[in-house]
C-alpha cells in the first residue's frame, strides 16, 4: 500500500473559505472556537467538562441503550456507551444522511476520521476517554438526496413516494433494488458478502433508521463506533429549553443573520451556505415534517390545520418534545446539547455553515465544538498507478480540470514548443515603443495603437491554440490514455469520494478496505490522501 498526500488548496476542489480556514487566516478566527490541533484539545476538554451535566450523560446513555437493545454489537461499542456516564469521557462526532447503502465513499471517510481522531486523543490525553460517534440524520426529509448510490458508473435507485422524516420510512420495496444491484455485482465471494449485507440491513429491518444503524454498526463495530438517533423523546426533552427560546424569541435568526453579514464583510467570495428563518424548527409526525411559523400572533404548522397560541405552544412542547425537529441551523446546537462533544468532523460544505453559528452558540451559552475537515481520499489500484507512472502524470497534474490537464501534458510531451509566451512578451515590448511615439506625436493615436496590440496578441493566441489542437490530434493516442485514466479516477469529472459507493471497492479489496483506511488516514494531517491499494 502506498500513501501520498496533497495539500487541500492544491486539489482545486475545496472552497476559498475552507482553504483559508486550514491556513488559519486571522480574519476567520472569530467564526470558530479553537483550531483542531492536538494541543488545543486540552482547553476544549475543560470547557466541555465544566458545562456538561451528569444528568445529561445519564439521559444519553439510557437513550443509547434503548436504541441498541436489538442490535448485536461489539464489546467495545457497548463499553463506549457505558463510559459516556463518566465525566472524563467525551465524543468526537460526525454526521451523515441515511443514504441508501451509505451513498458516496465519503460516508466511510467521515467515520474513519472520527475513529482515528478518538484514538489519537486517547494517546495524547490518556486520563480521558474518547468515543467516536456517528449521528444519523434521521429527521431529514429530502428523500431525493438519499434514494440512490452509484456502482460502476450506474445509478442504483429506490423509486417510491416519500414524506416526513426519512428515518421512519418503511424499507418495503427495497427487495426490488437488491435484485437490480445483484445483477450488477455478479457471483464472486465479495459480491455474495455485499448482497448479504444489503439484505440483512434493508430486508430484515422495517425502517430506514434501523437499517442504517445495522449497516454502519456492521462496518464499524470493531472500532467502537457509537451510533446516535437523535429523533428520540428523552433526548429532545433535554433540548426543550432551547427550543422554547427559539420559538418565543427567534434567537438563532438574529444571531446567524449577524454572523452572515460579518462573514460576507470578510470576503465576497465566502459563500453563505444557509440562511436562517425566523423559527428554525419543524413539526414532525408520521409522514409529516413541516415548518413552524409565527403569523398574526399565532404559531402555525405550514400546510396543516395545526396551530397554537403562546401558552398552548409551550405546554405542547413540554408534553410532546419529540414532535419538534431542528432544521440545519438548530441541529448542530441540538447535537452539542445532548453529547459531551469536543469536535465535529464534516465536509467543506458542512463546516462552512458551522462557521455561521458561533454567535448563536455564544448567545445560548453552549460551548462551540472544534471543527475538523474530514479526511478526503482518492483510491487507486496498482494497475492505475503503473499507468500514471508510464504516462508520467504527477499527482498535482492529475487533479487539474481536464482541459487544463490535456493542454499541459500535450505541451510537455510535444517535440515542438507550443508556448507563445516569449513571442507575446516580445510583441508587448515593441508596442511600448509605439506608445511612446504616439505620446510624442499625437495622443489621439494611443487608442489605435492599443487596438492593434490587442489584435496582434489575439492573433498569436489563435495561432497557439490551432497549433496545440494540431498536436492533440497528432498525439491522440497519448491524450486518450491520459483522459481515460483521469476519468477512471475522477468519475463524472468530480472527486471519486463524492460519486462512487464503497461496494465498488469492496468488490476489489473485500474486508481489507476499511482496515486499510483506518491504518492510512490521519485526521489532523490537513491534507488530501491518495492511496494505492
Amino acid at each position: 500500500m502506498q500513501h501520498k498526500t496533497l495539500p487541500f488548496n492544491k486539489t482545486g476542489y475545496f472552497s476559498t473559505l475552507i482553504c483559508d480556514y486550514l491556513a488559519e487566516k486571522p480574519e476567520l478566527k472569530s467564526f470558530y472556537n479553537r483550531f483542531p490541533s492536538a494541543d488545543n484539545f486540552q482547553a476544549q476538554i475543560e470547557e466541555k467538562r465544566a458545562s456538561f451535566k451528569l444528568e445529561s450523560r445519564i439521559t444519553l446513555v439510557s437513550a443509547l441503550k434503548k436504541q441498541y437493545q436489538n442490535v448485536e454489537t461489539s464489546e467495545l461499542t457497548l463499553s463506549h456507551i457505558e463510559l459516556l456516564k463518566s465525566e472524563n469521557t467525551f465524543t468526537v462526532t460526525t454526521g451523515h444522511q441515511l443514504n441508501l447503502f451509505t451513498g458516496p465513499l465519503y460516508f466511510l471517510y467521515k467515520i474513519v476520521s472520527a475513529i482515528n481522531l478518538s484514538k489519537e486523543l486517547k494517546l495524547k490525553y490518556p486520563e480521558n476517554n474518547f468515543v467516536p460517534v456517528y449521528w444519523m440524520a434521521t429527521e431529514d426529509h429530502d428523500f431525493e438526496e438519499i434514494n440512490y448510490f452509484n456502482f460502476n458508473g450506474k445509478k442504483v435507485q429506490w423509486n417510491r413516494e416519500a414524506a416526513g422524516a426519512v428515518g421512519e420510512l418503511s424499507t418495503e420495496g427495497l427487495n426490488a433494488v437488491l435484485n437490480v444491484f445483484s445483477e450488477e455485482l455478479g457471483q464472486t465471494n465479495h459480491a455474495k458478502t455485499i448482497i448479504q449485507l444489503f439484505e440483512k440491513a434493508y430486508l430484515n429491518h422495517d425502517n430506514l433508521a434501523d437499517a442504517t444503524r445495522f449497516l454502519a454498526n456492521t462496518l464499524f463495530q470493531d472500532y467502537g463506533l457509537v451510533i446516535v438517533d437523535a429523533n428520540d423523546a428523552s433526548l429532545k426533552k433535554t433540548f426543550v429549553p432551547f427550543m422554547e427560546k427559539e420559538l418565543l424569541h427567534q434567537v438563532s435568526f438574529k444571531a446567524v443573520s449577524k454572523t452572515n453579514n460579518a462573514l460576507s464583510e470578510v470576503s465576497e467570495v465566502y459563500k453563505i451556505q444557509v440562511n436562517p428563518r425566523e423559527i428554525n424548527l419543524f413539526y414532525i409526525e408520521k409522514d409529516l415534517r413541516e415548518r413552524i411559523v409565527f403569523e398574526d400572533e399565532v404559531y402555525k404548522v405550514l400546510n396543516t390545520e395545526i396551530s397554537w397560541n403562546k401558552n398552548e405552544l409551550t405546554e405542547y412542547l413540554n408534553k410532546h418534545p419529540e414532535r419538534f425537529s431542528p432544521n440545519v441551523i438548530m441541529r448542530p446546537l441540538y447535537q452539542e446539547v445532548i453529547l459531551p462533544n469536543l469536535c465535529y468532523i464534516g465536509g467543506g460544505g458542512e463546516l462552512a455553515y458551522w462557521f455561521q453559528l458561533k454567535d448563536f452558540f455564544n448567545e445560548v451559552n453552549v460551548p462551540f465544538p472544534m471543527l475538523l475537515l474530514r479526511n478526503s481520499v482518492l483510491i487507486q489500484t496498482e494497475n492505475q498507478l503503473k499507468k500514471l507512472e508510464n504516462l508520467d502524470i504527477s499527482t498535482e497534474n492529475l487533479f487539474l480540470k481536464q482541459s487544463t490537464f490535456i493542454n499541459k501534458k500535450v505541451r510537455a510531451i510535444s517535440n515542438i514548443d507550443i508556448d507563445f509566451s516569449k513571442q507575446k512578451k516580445h510583441l508587448q515590448e515593441q508596442f511600448k515603443d509605439m506608445y511612446t511615439l504616439a505620446e510624442q506625436t499625437d495622443k489621439s493615436f494611443l487608442g489605435a495603437v492599443k487596438a492593434q496590440e490587442v489584435k496582434q496578441i489575439k492573433g498569436l493566441e489563435y495561432l497557439e491554440k490551432r497549433l496545440l489542437n494540431a498536436q492533440k490530434r497528432k498525439l491522440s493516442d497519448q491524450v486518450l490514455r491520459m483522459t481515460d485514466i483521469q476519468n477512471e479516477l475522477f468519475p463524472n469529472k468530480s472527486l471519486q469520494e463524492r460519486n462512487t459507493n464503497f461496494s465498488q471497492f469492496y468488490m476489489e479489496y473485500g474486508d481489507m478496505l476499511i482496515p486499510s483506511l483506518i491504518e492510512s488516514l490521519k485526521p489532523l494531517s490537513g491534507e488530501f490522501s491518495i492511496i494505492t491499494l
